[in-house]
């Protein structure tokens, strides 16, 4: 390896050192069992402090990536070819039928709530990785700041320094917008409802990824519409061809789409096919709802673009919250709508009148004092490490035969099991030894997903959640 300059200004050399290392093994430079040079030997090769070499190590370490052997040193742990296939697509069938998973996805639901259960079917933050305390003080100064105590109705269209906060932040996926262009919402669901409503009336066929979230499918059955699944690559994200050749066939009112890592594959679309699937729809005049939920999640050095980076013309609706980011319970979301923002605030009206006052101000705060970009930072880098944790752990309990998603960002993991398990039975089983995963069925309005199943790595990795590895992947062998 190259050598790195130590510095006093560089306090994170370490991390540094760590990356590089990191990347060996993942380019599988560096094996599972190889043996690492020693502390004192990394010292002196990259011309680092003991301190720094050793820290470097840990950060390692505590990622899943290396291991240290009583009196033998640091070996390589992690093994990216060990999944070097991911979970497999299975394309819509050629007639599209509106099947009810709704009795699954209540279960599911239901079991999300309790709190003896492992709850690896939620995607949302731990409450350890919740600031809480930093989050009190901004509902607080943020109640001091206002005359009225945040006691009286907000604006229609949100409270002002929070939609400033989300116009400035916009930046970092490529947005130039004002907060004249945003509308505050309760959480990302709500501002995905007001879109479709804006867009759409009943019986009306809306485009969605299939597989894709299962709240999406109670959301279409109560606006009575029509859904289109477009198949989803595990890489590249929506398959934007097969998507135009459906619009010759079928009557699209609007698309549906997480561009950046997807629930529950995790993709990440490449910006040139975002811009090429915004080209797409503005030709044809189809607006696109861009569910942004999950973008400031990402494992990488910079932030991915967004489909409304690309549009020039005010077809696509940007929705995000910070339900996965932050406060799940103080329910604040927005949409950017673009072209269509008269409709949205016409909703909002007769909907909800206005957002609630005081969790809009304490999140506005929370931006502007820039404690929401040190939380980031931190939420980032402990969802990373659980990722490879969790991935680690599958990798030891589960059948060899099984493959997973490897996403770059957002919480989930997408696993397909062998072709003789049913997901739904596997996830009955679990429930009964206390543990909630989340079954392929009911990502797609068919099923069709029966041998294919989400894990979210929301939950710090420790024993309880290794030892619900060892209980999944015996159950598995069972079935």
């Amino acid at each position: 390896m190259e050598k790195l300059v130590e510095t006093p200004e560089n306090d994170f050399l370490y991390a540094q050192i760590a990356t590089r290392i990191e990347k060996q093994i993942k380019q599988n430079l560096l094996k599972c069992g190889d043996k690492l040079p020693s502390v004192r030997a990394l010292s002196n090769e990259q011309g680092i402090s003991i301190s720094t070499a050793y820290k470097a190590y840990v950060e390692l370490e505590n990622m899943g990536m290396i291991e240290a052997r009583p009196k033998s040193g640091y070996y390589v742990k992690f093994s990216p070819a060990r999944f070097a296939k991911a979970p497999e697509n299975k394309p819509p069938l050629k007639k599209i039928e509106q099947a009810s998973v709704g009795q699954m996805i209540a279960m599911v639901y239901q079991n999300m709530t309790e709190d003896s259960v492992l709850r690896l079917s939620r995607a949302s933050p731990h409450l350890s990785l919740i600031p809480l305390a930093k989050l009190s003080k901004s509902m607080i100064e943020a109640i001091r700041k206002s005359p009225s105590g945040n006691s009286n109705y907000e604006n229609l269209q949100g409270n002002v320094s929070l939609r400033k906060q989300i116009a400035k932040n916009a930046f970092t996926w490529g947005g130039n917008i004002t907060e004249n262009e945003v509308v505050t919402t309760q959480g990302c669901m709500e501002a995905l409802v007001f879109c479709l409503r804006a867009l759409t009336k009943p019986g009306d066929t809306v485009a969605i990824e299939s597989p894709t979230y299962f709240g999406i499918f109670n959301v279409m059955l109560s606006l009575d519409l029509n859904v289109l699944e477009i198949p989803v690559h595990p890489e590249t994200g929506v398959d934007i061809e097969y998507l135009a050749q459906a619009m010759d066939k079928v009557d699209i009112k609007a698309c549906l789409f997480v561009t950046n890592f997807s629930n529950p594959v995790g993709c990440c679309m490449p910006d040139e096919r975002k811009k090429q699937l915004v080209a797409l729809l503005t030709s044809r005049k189809i607006p696109l709802i861009e569910d942004d939920i999950y973008g400031e999640i990402y494992f990488g050095k910079s932030r991915p673009r967004t489909c409304k980076s690309f549009d020039t013309e005010g077809w696509v609706m940007l929705c995000s919250s910070v339900s996965k980011s932050l406060a799940p319970g103080y329910r604040v979301g927005w949409c950017i709508p673009g072209r269509f923002k008269d409709q949205i605030i016409n909703i909002k009206m007769m909907h909800t009148i206005s957002s609630a006052t005081p969790t809009q101000a304490a999140i506005g705060h929370f931006f502007e004092t820039g404690r929401y970009d040190l939380h980031m930072r931190n939420l980032r880098k402990a969802l990373y490490t659980q990722c490879l944790r969790y991935i680690q752990a599958i990798a030891t309990h589960f059948p060899a035969n099984t493959k997973i998603s490897r996403p770059q960002g957002g919480y989930a993991l997408w696993i397909e099991l062998d072709k003789s398990i049913n997901a739904f039975e596997l996830y009955q089983a679990a429930i009964e030894q206390n543990i909630s995963i989340a079954p392929g069925q009911i990502f797609s309005t068919d099923a069709r997903f029966t041998n294919f199943l989400r894990i979210s790595f929301g939950i710090p990795y420790d024993d309880v959640v290794e030892k619900s590895f060892k209980v999944l992947g015996e159950l598995i062998k069972k079935l």
